[in-house]
């Protein structure tokens, strides 16, 4: 029984610990995303904007309302960008988040 046991917390701290990987890449991945974005829209504080993207993803499920939020900000400013263009950058940062958060 001990084996099984054994397996059965090693099952659950693996689970654990990518799910805090995930959530630590997401946070990154939010941060890389909202300093692009402010860099665009000319913000004079981009870490303050980086931080409003990041709560923005934490208080909804799902990712389409950071996306819709920075193209909101982008038709605001002038900013020709299309969602999709957004999009890749999520999954270009996303990428750079995830290598990131693994070598550290």
């Amino acid at each position: 029984m001990t084996t099984m046991q054994d397996r059965e917390k090693g099952f659950e701290a693996k689970f654990a610990l990518d799910a805090e990987l995930k959530f630590k890449a997401e946070a990154r991945r939010n941060r890389l995303l909202g300093l692009w974005a402010a860099g665009l829209l000319n913000k004079a504080d981009p870490e303050a904007y980086a931080t409003e993207i990041i709560t923005i993803d934490l208080a909804a499920t799902g990712h389409e309302d950071v996306a819709r939020k920075i193209k909101a900000d982008f038709d605001a400013a002038g900013v020709l960008k299309s969602e999709d263009e957004i999009r890749l950058r999520m999954m270009e940062f996303l990428a750079q988040a995830i290598e990131q958060v693994q070598n550290n």
